[in-house]
């Protein structure tokens, strides 16, 4: 299937490794030039390098999403390196499990307000797009319940919520808002290589109440990410898209 993607111009927070990467990756896969910014100015240099060996135009720059003005200078200068912008990931995330102070204070400022930053840094750019999307990443803990509760759940399901609220007070201006909420999901470097490490127990429990017996990988849900933002979904709006291989149970 054409997604329609081709020419078009993407933008991904946390573009560098993980799902974000691969995220990434995929929309070059389908012809679309890239912009990815991450923390890391080595791993974002090198993952533009091979951005480009797929034949397409592609940008990044280190950023602390957190940094509402150095967020909103790379989304400008993204638009201004690709001709603009056609859609938009918000894919940080501080994976800040716990119920302190501080995981409270990193769940909002990264996890919520560089959402919040990056679409009204990047909503003049998407207005002037004929296929205007914006794709927030959440999570199963946004929704369910689950070890994530606290501040990642509560902080992810606002994420939600903010999202729905987009679709319908953006939807005039022909973009579309939605979410993408993926399961457990395994990768060098993620949270789950750390879990398996240093709590073997949490990792293996996770791992058997999931009926497929494996954990998700940054593909599949950059997948789901990247049909969801193409021109072929053009009706769906304001909907949670449920990347987890029938884990959850809600309905």
């Amino acid at each position: 299937m054409d997604l329609g993607l081709k020419g078009k111009r993407a933008l991904i927070t946390g573009g560098s490794k993980g799902i974000g990467r691969a995220i990434a990756e995929a929309f070059a896969a389908e012809g679309a030039s890239v912009s990815i910014c991450a923390r890391n100015a080595d791993e974002v240099a090198a993952t533009v390098v091979e951005l480009k060996a797929k034949g397409v135009k592609a940008f990044g720059r280190a950023v602390d999403v957190a940094d509402r003005a150095a967020l909103a200078a790379w989304i400008s200068a993204s638009a201004a390196e690709l001709g603009g912008i056609d859609a938009l990931v918000c894919n940080v995330s501080a994976l800040a499990v716990g119920d302190s102070a501080e995981t409270w204070e990193k769940s909002f400022r990264v996890d919520m307000m560089h959402s919040v930053n990056a679409v009204a840094a990047a909503l003049p750019f998407l207005e002037k797009s004929t296929t205007g999307s914006i794709v927030l990443i959440s999570s199963v803990s946004g929704f369910e319940v689950d070890f994530a509760a606290g501040s990642y759940g509560a902080l992810k399901a606002a994420l939600i919520h903010y999202a729905k609220g987009l679709s319908r007070s953006l939807v005039a201006k022909g973009i579309r808002v939605n979410c993408v909420s993926p399961g457990n999901t395994y990768f060098d470097g993620g949270i789950w290589q750390t879990i398996e490490k240093n709590v073997p127990d949490l990792y293996a429990s996770t791992l058997k109440v999931n009926p497929t017996g494996k954990f998700g990988t940054p593909a599949e849900v950059a997948n789901g990410v990247v049909f969801i933002s193409s021109p072929v979904a053009s009706r769906i709006s304001g909907t949670n898209l449920v990347i987890d291989g029938a884990l959850t149970v809600a309905v």
